[in-house]
């Protein structure tokens, strides 16, 4: 038998049949066993997955959870058995999470299969049975009938069917096939006798001979596609990692430098190392993981309130980085649902006549009561309804003498009915069509007048001004016949009653979406597979440049450079007619000029673009269970305004992961000095903190705040500025500066001034030992100065450059709480004694205490005042420009 990929499925049929080795009949049971041991099932492909060992195991050694790893073995090594079991479990949690949702990436892929029916109508040796879909070849004769799933890639027989491939190319009207229409498409998926795998037939009955199967159908490839296309890495996690080996390398590098400038300084090698772990301790940020964590899941929780389900949690800040949206347009910019916008009489001009909405009401097959037919034929009977005319699907059934059905090549359906005067032909379809067969126009008085060539000019015109208002336009006309008529005699002739303008309208809450993306600096490309004349028309209707129209076989064309350059003008524009390919194309060139790309779509022709892009965005009403499967984030509404609510939740929870890493990382100083100073001091100064003491603070009092921080409510103009670069990085010169110096240099000072203050209030000495109870209260008074200051730096991360009054002091409730348990947590280590003897504490005087209330406000304001400046010199006029 001739391989798959050499047939031409388009050659005449016989020829075909020879290519196959088959015939009307179909094949005999001993032949399709035997091309089924070649050709393998009738399934999609299966990537074999990678071992759930290995991909574990790489969870379990990024390098944040290394640095927990080492946490957890310091906290072993010093004792504290529960905390080192506590950050295993944080570990163990983080990577089981992202295990999970690194395996549900393959689930796009098996959600393709369910497209495939589980038994199909065969003929084989000359009669039809049903058999598993798995088991159809090549050269089968399949049977279709309405509600009928396709099961491979065929070539029509006999008959006509109706086909949904809505799935395949985005196409919302239901397209005609037939074994006897002529085939004049450009491309395959529009042959009129072609049939694909996983397409419905809503109506119609057919047989045709498998060409293809399993992999090597349109299906397949897409599938394949799909399986190539890995998961984009977000922004987020990869400055996460990159945070994690700026963490690793500071920490490791500490602790090796120390080491041996402990010994110069006369400590011996034992008292050495204990200090370099607890400066590795000390620079191990062990909350920061869970803590984004937690935080993207509140994202998460928010999004879902919004209409939007985010699949992966670092889907939420990706969309906060989207510098560009390529969105569909049917559903998403639109209400799903089209209605008639304007009608005219048959010569273009003036209100149609009252017989246009009765011809529109005969001339269906849509059953309004029953919410089922064609959406274009449901606005066509529900304008006629509104015009006072409504006719029940049975008794219009019941009157009807002929229908011919809407042929994609004649471009029109017709309708043979009885009425009072006797048989009608109504006619409805492309206005050029029905103008070049018409010979008289109807008023909008009911009277007919011969349709000249003045009359013609004037419908050009008026198809010129519908269409350029991205209208769908229909041509209506009648003629009264024999009954029955033949088709050519019905459709010949004709009266032509009026013209009918169609339009998916725009959802209206959409304009004010596209103009927040504009203030944010999002452009927006409508990527559909419908007319590039109605898509622009929406586009521009909703605030959509549309500033250019490319439709699929100029994309397909247009090389590489020329799209670069297409896309690198900063113009908004519409691509129509878009392939899987193209999709692909167009999210890869925008990744090339560094967008990140939130790419939207509902078919199965979408799921690699949708993987593809940094954030695929499956529609949750209206889409398909594959593309739902492919994406990150499903939108319930299937509404671009959800998208756009993403965006702002997107930049407001990255902005505060980055205002809990300034809280942690703030706390690096205050937690390293004292340890310096043990060692700078060869031990003279004796060590103003423990390691348990500083895991108390890393993995419990700074654990709330740091997760109310990752609540806090958006500042102010938060979508008037631009998306921030794709390479900026989440751990920036700026962040450091405030974390180090700015917060951190006076938290440490603050610290060791109530530190020395109880050492030399009890009359320390210079390597002089003090009592036990002494060294607690000096380093008990350090653990909760470090606690103080952590309130002011709360604070002051709230902002990261608008003054606190701004947001308001009590406007972060979770913060409020946060401090408190934060207090409580201080107070029990502090005064509890079964927490006493596990931490080393001892209360110290009350005055100490007394002391410290101004910390939190010192620390606080001189971040205030930093800001203060950085405010000033940004609203600074630039020498030389204008003021």
């Amino acid at each position: 038998m001739t391989p798959a990929g050499d047939l031409d499925p388009r050659e005449a049929t016989e020829l075909l049949l020879r290519d196959l080795r088959t015939a009307r009949s179909g094949l005999s049971e001993r032949e399709a066993r035997r091309r089924w041991e070649v050709h393998g099932p009738n399934q999609l492909p299966r990537h074999s997955a990678r071992t759930w060992p290995t991909a574990l195991l790489r969870q379990l050694a990024h390098p944040l959870a290394l640095l927990l790893w080492a946490a957890a073995g310091l906290a072993w090594i010093s004792g504290t058995v529960e905390l080192a079991v506590a950050i295993v479990a944080v570990v163990l949690l983080n990577a089981g999470l992202a295990f999970w949702q690194e395996e549900r990436a393959e689930h796009a892929v098996e959600a393709l299969g369910e497209y495939v029916p589980l038994r199909t109508a065969v003929r084989r040796e000359g009669s039809v049975r049903a058999v598993p879909a798995s088991e159809l070849v090549p050269g089968d004769v399949v049977v279709l009938a309405e509600g009928d799933r396709v099961p491979a890639d065929a070539r029509l027989l006999s008959g006509g069917v109706h086909i949904d491939a809505s799935m395949l190319t985005g196409e919302s009207s239901p397209v005609e096939r037939a074994a006897d229409l002529p085939d004049t498409a450009e491309r395959p998926l529009d042959s009129a006798v072609l049939v694909f795998s996983g397409t419905t037939c809503t109506g119609g009955t057919a047989e045709a001979v498998v060409h293809s199967t399993g992999r090597t159908t349109e299906l397949g490839r897409i599938a394949a596609l799909s399986g190539r296309v890995r998961l984009a890495e977000s922004p987020l996690e990869r400055q996460v990692r990159a945070v994690a080996w700026l963490i690793a390398a500071v920490s490791v590098g500490a602790a090796a430098a120390f080491l041996p400038l402990g010994v110069l300084a006369g400590l011996s090698w034992t008292q050495a190392f204990l200090f370099a772990i607890g400066l590795l301790v000390a620079n191990v940020p062990e909350g920061l993981l869970p803590t984004i964590t937690l935080a993207l899941a509140a994202g998460v929780r928010d999004m879902a309130r919004a209409g939007a389900l985010v699949e992966r949690l670092s889907a939420v800040e990706t969309l906060g980085s989207t510098t560009v949206i390529c969105t569909d347009k049917t559903g998403t910019l639109t209400r799903n649902r089209m209605r008639v916008l304007s009608s005219r009489a048959g010569d273009g001009s003036g209100p149609p006549p009252p017989d246009l909405l009765r011809a529109l009401a005969r001339c269906s097959t849509a059953d309004p009561d029953a919410e089922g037919g064609d959406p274009m034929e449901l606005a066509l009977l529900e304008f006629a309804a509104e015009g006072g005319v409504h006719l029940p699907a049975r008794q219009r059934d019941a009157e009807r003498l002929r229908l011919y059905g809407f042929d994609p090549h004649l471009r029109r359906m017709t309708t043979v009915d009885r009425e009072d005067s006797g048989s009608v032909a109504h006619t409805k379809g492309a206005p050029e069509e029905l103008v070049r067969r018409s010979v008289r126009f109807v008023d909008g008085r009911g009277v007919a007048h011969p349709l000249g060539p003045a009359e013609r000019a004037s419908v050009e015109r008026t198809l010129a001004e519908m269409a350029g208002d991205g209208l769908r336009v229909l041509a209506v006309g009648r003629r009264r016949v024999t009954a029955p008529a033949r088709r050519a005699d019905a459709e010949d002739q004709l009266e032509l009653l009026g013209l009918v303008g169609l339009l998916d309208p725009p959802r209206p809450e959409v304009p004010e979406a596209v103009r927040r993306c504009h203030q944010a600096g999002v452009l927006v490309h409508v990527v559909t597979g419908d007319n590039g004349r109605t898509a622009a028309a929406v586009a521009r209707g909703v605030g959509i440049r549309a500033d250019r129209i490319v439709d699929g076989p100029e994309l397909e064309a247009m090389p590489e450079p020329a799209l670069d350059e297409l896309l690198s003008t900063g113009a908004e524009i519409v691509f129509s007619r878009s392939t899987p390919e193209s999709k692909l194309r167009i999210a890869d060139a925008l990744h090339h000029h560094g967008h990140v790309v939130a790419m939207t779509g509902d078919g199965v022709n979408d799921a690699p673009a949708l993987r593809r892009a940094d954030l695929g965005v499956a529609m949750g009403a209206s889409g398909t269970d594959v593309a739902r499967e492919a994406a990150t984030v499903v939108l319930t509404d299937d509404n671009f305004a959800t998208i756009v609510a993403g965006i702002r939740e997107g930049r407001r929870t990255y902005d505060n992961v980055r205002k809990f890493i300034l809280y942690i990382f703030a706390h690096a100083v205050p937690e390293v000095l004292p340890f310096l100073l043990f060692a700078l001091s060869g031990g003279a100064v004796p060590l103003p903190l423990t390691v348990l003491q500083i895991l108390a603070i890393d993995l419990g009092t700074e654990t709330l705040p740091a997760l109310a921080l990752g609540r806090e409510p958006a500042e102010p103009g938060l979508m008037s500025r631009p998306p921030r670069p794709r390479r900026e990085h989440v751990v920036n010169r700026r962040l450091l500066l405030r974390a180090w110096v700015v917060l951190g240099v006076p938290s440490g000072v603050l610290v060791l001034v109530a530190f020395f203050a109880v050492l030399l209030s009890a009359g320390w000495q210079p390597w002089v030992p003090l009592p036990p109870s002494i060294a607690a209260q000096a380093t008990t008074a350090s653990f909760c100065a470090i606690v103080a200051c952590q309130l002011g730096t709360a604070f002051a991360a709230r902002t990261d450059r608008a003054p606190l009054r701004e947001v308001g002091v009590s406007s972060n409730r979770l913060l409020l709480l946060g401090i408190a348990f934060e207090i409580a947590v201080t107070a029990a280590i502090v005064f509890v004694p079964a927490l006493r003897a596990v931490f080393g504490t001892e209360p110290p005087p009350w005055w100490v205490f007394a002391s410290m209330l101004p910390f939190p406000v010192v620390v606080w304001g001189i971040d205030e005042l930093y800001r203060a400046r950085g405010r000033a010199t940004a609203a600074r006029p630039v020498e030389g420009g204008p003021a």
